[in-house]
């Protein structure tokens, strides 16, 4: 599987992509079936917070398992997963805005300055808005490869910061917060495991989209 077609490699593209609305559907689906349980919008929050963490710690997994495979074509997969990461992470953030504080900017403030699990979520989605709007290999082109692998590390502190959103706001049973924890952490260790790159071939590596540097 070194080595996929282009026409292969769509299909798992597209097939990844539908897989990635799978939560939301179901949401939807218990919207308008009315099966939310007593609590909605805890049910909104719990499981959007909950795959924007799957999706980020699965963006982070691609390279270290490209390297142990040596599946290239993983790579391409990359930037499907950043991009949905981001996009349950704007739910997430939705759902607050929306339904717990009502637009209230005013609480919003006093919210995120008060609650450290507050100010955890709010440094992850703000650190995620950079990183989606260079996802791109025209982006990449134009920032030069070393500037942009460098801004792109930014998707550890990413992870790191949703972690301990998750942490801080479960407070007594932190068992499943603490299974992410464990995993960024071999990420991040697998990372700087790896031997550095010559400086002087980061301008010739071949464009690749999505959040490269994980």
């Amino acid at each position: 599987m070194k080595n996929l077609s282009t026409q292969t490699i769509n299909k798992i593209k597209y097939a990844l992509f539908i897989a990635c609305l799978i939560p939301l559907s179901k949401l939807l689906v218990a919207f308008l079936t009315h099966t939310f349980g007593p609590d909605p919008v805890a049910e909104i929050t719990r499981v959007t917070g909950i795959w924007t963490l799957n999706l980020l710690i699965a963006t982070l997994t691609i390279t270290p398992l490209r390297k142990l495979t040596h599946w290239n074509w993983l790579m391409r997969l990359r930037r499907t997963l950043a991009v949905f990461a981001f996009f349950y992470c704007s739910l997430h953030l939705l759902a607050y805005l929306t339904f717990d504080q009502l637009f209230d900017w005013i609480e919003i403030g006093k919210d995120i300055a008060k609650r450290p699990f507050m100010m955890a979520g709010m440094i992850s989605f703000v650190l995620m808005i950079p990183l989606v709007i260079t996802s791109t290999t025209a982006m990449m082109k134009r920032m030069g490869g070393r500037n942009w692998q460098m801004l792109h590390r930014l998707a550890y502190v990413v992870a790191a910061a949703g972690v301990l959103h998750y942490i801080w706001l479960v407070k007594q049973d932190i068992t499943n917060p603490s299974l992410y924890a464990i995993i960024l952490l071999l990420l991040f260790c697998s990372r700087i495991a790896q031997p550095k790159q010559p400086a002087t071939n980061l301008g010739k590596l071949k464009p690749l989209k999505g959040m490269k540097s994980a």
